[in-house]
């Protein structure tokens, strides 16, 4: 890393240009190193945890890795972007010919298991779902939530509406067949951040009039147990995480700042009284991707326990074994087999032609 002189550019015209595309060459570099997709003000503390820049050029050099993107010198997709405006409707044409694409349906069956979903939470005491401040926690997170089955989407701060009665649906269905209900929430250490469970629980009551087009009403959050998990002090001082000296929020405007509205509050005075006019944002976490798994797993272990992965691997193997048994009794892989050796042969006689 030590080779990488030039952080931000401070030339103009053609050499900026140069100072640019070389600054990008040396991101995809240390992606590589990284070995996983970040976004933009990821790559600030990435960066930082190197030495290569200082918390007071984070803007600057968010701003430039965009820049690199816009101008082809990074690709597009080099950050991770949250799913928010994705087209839907975008139809890819077969590669393979309408008999190939049959073929590969066959093969399909015969393994089928592995694709079939069982219900995960049957037997099982809780159902969660996970929701987190930034993109860059999905993708820390996101496959220890996989292994336990565990939803997780990004919130962005409050969420939208659709996206909290989705998540509220699911959980009345689960309350339903008797299972307890956790919210799980990681985000920033900031006066909001440490306030968001009360949020939370508030933002679904305010849907629990709603109906679904299907019929469905509505979710009431009251017994529903939402914990916020991370960041806490301890974990970013055991771990080393980067504090930002000041409380800026979204809007630019600074909490620590007497004629900010809420400056007085309870709760922003608690924050300053106990923590100073620092904050750590979710995205410190990318420097310490081993240490934020386990975070995340042992959060969700606290409720289905050390056991769920045993649990669901038993549920995988009762559809592996009663399929098994149902292709043995019926004969039906010998009648798949049959069908693929006669594209197969199809195949081979067209190819000889």
């Amino acid at each position: 890393m030590s080779e990488f002189k030039v952080i931000i550019p401070t030339s103009k015209g053609r050499q900026r240009l140069i100072e640019m595309i070389h600054f990008a060459k040396r991101l995809v570099e240390i992606g590589k190193i990284v070995g996983f997709a970040i976004s933009a003000r990821g790559w600030c503390y990435q960066l930082e945890s190197f030495g290569l820049v200082t918390k007071a050029q984070f803007d600057k050099v968010e701003n430039l890795i965009n820049e690199c993107r816009e101008r082809g010198f990074l690709a597009i997709d080099f950050t991770a972007e949250e799913e928010a405006r994705k087209f839907s409707g975008v139809e890819k044409p077969e590669t393979l010919s309408p008999v190939q694409y049959m073929k590969q349906f066959l093969e399909a069956t015969l393994k089928c298991e592995d694709w079939y979903t069982p219900d995960w939470w049957d037997g099982e005491e809780y159902y969660i779902q996970m929701v987190v401040e930034k993109i860059d926690l999905k993708t820390l997170f996101e496959p220890v939530c996989t292994e336990y089955h565990i939803p997780i989407a990004t919130s962005k701060g409050w969420s939208s509406m659709l996206q909290r009665a989705e998540y509220a649906r699911r959980f009345k269905e689960a309350e339903q067949k008797g299972l307890k209900c956790v919210l799980l929430y990681c985000g920033d250490h900031d006066p909001d951040g440490l306030r968001i469970s009360e949020f939370l629980r508030s933002n679904l009551r305010d849907l629990a009039q709603i109906r679904w087009s299907d019929g469905m009403e509505g979710y009431n959050p009251g017994k529903l147990i939402i914990e916020r998990f991370g960041l806490n002090y301890d974990f970013i001082e055991a771990n080393n995480l980067s504090w930002i000296d000041n409380l800026i929020t979204g809007s630019k405007k600074n909490l620590a700042d007497p004629s900010h509205p809420n400056y007085w509050l309870p709760y922003v005075q608690d924050y300053l009284g106990r923590y100073g006019e620092r904050k750590c944002e979710a995205n410190a976490l990318v420097v310490r991707p081993r240490q934020a798994a386990e975070l995340c797993r042992q959060a969700i272990e606290k409720y289905v326990g050390a056991g769920a992965l045993e649990r669901f691997r038993k549920k995988r193997q009762a559809i592996v074994d009663e399929l098994t048994k149902f292709r043995e009794e019926t004969g039906l892989d010998e009648a798949v087999q049959k069908a693929l050796d006669i594209i197969n042969k199809s195949e081979e006689e067209k190819t000889k032609k």
